[in-house]
């Protein structure tokens, strides 16, 4: 008789234990989904592109600067513009943060003359990080890695004479975008 009450107290043992278990399966998923949203509050994802080591998609803690993002990205490669980035500036989710390199021409533009940031433009005008062509200002359109004061107002005059933008390819009729310039900027830029 102990055999089998050995076996019953096992058994016992063995139900209590998967009942506890499933309950503490149960609540779980709600720990972890509560988990999850507090890490994606607490971090941000960034694409960090041109003049850098390894280019590429980094997530980052959400206090991080822009100088985190590249550090990530393996630093600058030796031919970066270090005026063409500022370091400084608070990183944004799903941001695009692009290096230029010495030898293109570019304005710093999200810098006041004190060199510390300021508006990165107005939202009307941007959609997932990209400008849309047809409404962007002249400050906002020299955001875009290689677009100075100059060809920002050739976009505009180009713009309002036309009427508007039809697709990106359409930028190639402004006085001094190429194919190769657009190529560089075809994922800064979208038209609606």
């Amino acid at each position: 008789m102990e055999a089998e009450t050995s076996y019953t107290d096992i058994s016992a043992l063995s139900t209590s234990s998967s009942q506890k278990s499933s309950k503490d399966l149960s609540e779980r998923p709600a720990q972890s989904k509560t988990e999850a949203t507090d890490t994606q509050r607490e971090q941000v994802t960034v694409d960090v592109k041109g003049a850098v080591t390894k280019p590429g998609v980094y997530t980052l803690k959400a206090s991080s600067r822009v100088t985190d993002a590249i550090k990530a990205a393996g630093g600058m490669t030796e031919d970066a513009d270090t005026k063409s980035v500022n370091l400084a500036a608070s990183l944004l989710d799903e941001e695009v943060i692009y290096v230029a390199s010495k030898d293109e021409n570019v304005s710093v533009v999200g810098q006041s003359d004190s060199g510390a940031a300021s508006d990165k433009g107005g939202k009307t005008s941007q959609k997932d990080g990209k400008i849309n062509l047809n409404t962007a200002t002249s400050e906002e359109l020299q955001t875009i890695s290689g677009i100075g004061a100059k060809r920002a107002e050739d976009i505009i005059a180009y713009r309002e004479s036309h009427g508007g933008f039809q697709s990106v390819d359409d930028l190639k009729n402004v006085s001094g975008i190429g194919d190769k310039t657009l190529e560089k900027i075809r994922e800064s830029i979208y038209v609606a």
